[in-house]
């Protein structure tokens, strides 16, 4: 996969959370005869196996005091990989509010076969948020004390990267555009800001979850990277432009990518080198006349 990557044209990667220390054997020889670069690590990193710190739980969140300071740990151990790399930064999903079934799935369901202003999707997004305004804020308190922790060790250990709280893909994800800037004001100072996936922007906007431009605006100084991708419906990780065949949609993402410290494309397997390089340049020559 990497060596597809480089072939592309590309210099530097985001390994992520499905990257295992066995795959590591492969890639950090790579890194070390400077045949790629590492523009960031996306925790948990190296893979980790465990439910309870994949990507889609409660993670920096917990209650549980004994799973809180082991998802702390593991925070650091993906700064630790990032820094050694040289990386400049670590893609964080800090939490969620839980639901005893995944709430999204139905959501999508009823979005996608009757609309979202159709009874049944309307009835099953009060249900989300009734729930998720009654217990996002102290979720979001733990994220705060966890990432304050994580934050002061990074500095201990000399590590110099910076954490980026990433857009999610499920409504019931932390954090909310509203929710970030109440972590990073609340952290003024950490090397903690907020990673844009425009894709999951899109989602969640399309979803009703909040507002992916105009919220953007009170986080604009506080970009650390973004993950580039376009969203069809509910579908995401399509490339920029190339497949929705809208010209001007996607402009309006045009200024977080331009601000951002790191710039990933996130892209699915169906896209093609052809259209991916058509998407490169198309973005290219309208982020020369961004303002």
């Amino acid at each position: 996969m990497i060596r597809e990557i480089a072939e592309l044209g590309f210099s530097r990667v985001e390994l992520n959370y499905n990257v295992t220390k066995e795959m590591l054997t492969t890639i950090e020889p790579m890194i070390e005869r400077g045949e790629i670069g590492i523009s960031s690590v996306h925790n948990t990193f190296p893979h980790d196996p465990d439910p309870d710190y994949g990507t889609d739980s409660v993670l920096l969140g917990f209650e549980d005091e004994a799973k809180r300071q082991r998802a702390i740990e593991l925070l650091v151990g993906s700064a630790e990989y990032a820094h050694r790399y040289g990386g400049e930064a670590v893609v964080v999903h800090p939490g969620e509010v839980p639901f005893p079934e995944d709430i999204s799935k139905d959501l999508s369901k009823f979005y996608n076969e009757e609309g979202p202003d159709s009874p049944k999707y309307r009835s099953k997004w009060e249900e989300l948020m009734e729930r998720r305004q009654a217990l996002s804020s102290g979720y979001v308190e733990k994220i705060i004390v966890s990432l304050d922790e994580v934050c002061n060790r990074a500095a201990a250990k000399g590590l110099n990267v910076r954490f980026g709280i990433e857009t999610r893909s499920r409504p019931q994800q932390i954090p909310t555009l509203a929710e970030a800037k109440t972590i990073i004001q609340a952290l003024k100072g950490a090397p903690v800001g907020i990673w844009y996936d425009t894709g999951h922007a899109i989602m969640m906007d399309r979803l009703g979850l909040y507002d992916s431009v105009g919220e953007m605006q009170g986080l604009m100084d506080d970009i650390v990277g973004v993950h580039i991708h376009e969203t069809l419906g509910l579908s995401d990780h399509w490339c920029p432009y190339v497949h929705s065949k809208d010209m001007h949609f996607y402009d309006a993402y045009l200024p977080m990518i331009e601000r951002a410290q790191v710039k990933v494309y996130e892209l699915k397997s169906a896209c093609q080198p052809s259209e991916i390089h058509e998407s490169h340049d198309l973005l290219m020559k309208k982020l020369e006349v961004v303002e």
